[in-house]
């Protein structure tokens, strides 16, 4: 029995040493740690790059009056009253009303009127599709400064509505370039096999929109409806030109500028005040960072 087991025994004793001991494997995983390292500096240095101006920003907004002046970078006392004083600031309540009121109700009017026309250019067939879908691009492409001034005279002279927030509001009940677009590519990634399973078992266009499409479509409305929901939360040139008549319609970001004007030296509290506004922003971004991902991602995979 011995000897037959001598043969099996000067084999394994002749067997190479394992690949995961060779020189060969022992490089390769030299060269993978190092390219893992040099992936992932690259990447916390690029979140370094964006993460410490917003550091700054807090830490500068707890420091004292005569601190915030200085080259320190901590707080030698924590001044968290520095919120509350700007809370406190006459008017500030009211541009956190008037931002909530012009973004939240243009991003639900935005997407409400947004829907309908881009299902109907994804998925219909008609005369003249192309050429709406042009038209929905040129208005891309068209800055808001060239028509300005017959949307003013239209808004301010003919309606009179000058030193509010509507006519930048009323606008977005007819729909966005952009929204409609962005949704338009995402809506061309649904297949048509869903929609006429749906139209065999009896439903209409509406039906099908409303029961088959839109729960499909969560990811491009949710990353439509941020999009709308940043741009008119930190929209400045609009209320200046609409509202800068009337503090009471002040929003959040035309009325920093003001209060930076008033406390131009009190850098503790323009900090504060800029933390105060970006918060709502970054907060909506976090919880629904996913949505928005993945809407925009899965957006342009069909054309």
């Amino acid at each position: 029995m011995t000897h037959l087991l001598d043969p099996v025994r000067k084999g394994a004793a002749a067997s190479p040493e394992r690949p995961s001991r060779t020189p060969a494997a022992r490089t390769a995983r030299r060269k993978a740690l190092l390219h893992w390292i040099a992936v992932h500096s690259l990447g916390i240095a690029a979140a370094l790059f964006f993460v410490l101006p917003f550091v700054f920003v807090v830490l500068t907004s707890l420091m004292s009056d005569q601190q915030a002046l200085t080259r320190d970078l901590t707080p030698n006392t924590w001044e968290w009253g520095n919120y509350e004083r700007v809370f406190n600031t006459p008017g500030f309540l009211t541009w956190w009303r008037n931002t909530l009121l012009y973004a939240g109700l243009g991003t639900v009017l935005t997407v409400v009127s947004s829907i309908p026309v881009a299902y109907a250019l994804a998925k219909f067939r008609f005369r003249g599709r192309k050429l709406s879908l042009m038209l929905v691009i040129s208005m891309m492409m068209l800055p808001p400064q060239v028509v300005i001034i017959p949307m003013y005279l239209f808004w301010a002279k003919q309606m009179d509505l000058s030193g509010t927030l509507w006519p930048l509001i009323i606008p977005m009940a007819f729909g966005d370039a952009f929204s409609i677009f962005l949704l338009r590519q995402f809506l061309l990634t649904i297949p048509n096999e869903y929609l006429d399973a749906a139209k065999v078992d009896g439903c209409g266009e509406f039906r099908t929109l409303m029961k088959v499409v839109l729960p499909m479509a969560r990811p491009g409305i949710a990353a439509i409806a941020l999009f709308q929901f940043f741009a008119a939360w930190n929209d400045y040139f609009g209320p200046q030109i609409y509202a800068s008549e009337n503090p009471a319609a002040w929003t959040l970001s035309y009325g920093l500028e003001s209060f930076k004007g008033a406390h131009h030296t009190n850098w503790n509290l323009t900090m504060a005040a800029t933390v105060l506004v970006m918060a709502p922003v970054i907060a909506v971004f976090f919880f629904a960072q996913k949505a928005f991902v993945e809407g925009v991602t899965l957006t342009g995979v069909k054309g």
